[in-house]
């Protein structure tokens, strides 16, 4: 089944309009050190309510900034410098959609996931994405420079 929900756009995330919360994965150390993952600890800190959440692989972490929007941390690795699994990012992603239904989230942004630092294939990485939202209302835009 192939999702209308899913819409790719050349730009930069932060650019997103406000109604929209945005997500990004991380490792479960928490470290944020390099690429997308700068910018979010940058912008929204909050590494303590993260670390709060007890992190683990599979799991997506939340920090509210505000209006009823939120930042989502999909935890796909253990380590910063390892790489994560198709099927990892994909516990991750189910876990996600859980906790947008449960937070009322409609409209979701994120980079092209798991495809940057952590060479993941695109093509597989957004079957996966669609897979898991597409029996959902969320509206979801995916960024690339």
């Amino acid at each position: 089944m192939v999702s209308s929900n899913i819409t790719l756009i050349t730009g930069n995330l932060f650019d997103v309009p406000e109604a929209y919360s945005l997500a990004h994965c991380i490792s479960k150390d928490l470290k944020m050190s390099k690429g997308i993952a700068v910018e979010f600890r940058n912008r929204f800190g909050g590494i303590n309510d993260l670390q709060s959440q007890s992190p683990e692989i599979g799991k997506s972490l939340f920090l509210n900034i505000g209006n009823n929007r939120f930042a989502f941390y999909l935890i796909t690795k253990d380590k910063y410098f390892q790489k994560p699994t198709y099927s990892d990012l994909e516990r991750s992603l189910v876990d996600l959609c859980n906790k947008c239904a449960m937070l009322r989230v409609n409209k979701l942004a994120m980079p092209k996931i798991g495809c940057g630092l952590d060479k993941l294939n695109w093509d597989q990485v957004y079957q996966t994405i669609n897979h898991v939202f597409c029996r959902t209302n969320i509206e979801i835009l995916i960024y690339s420079l």
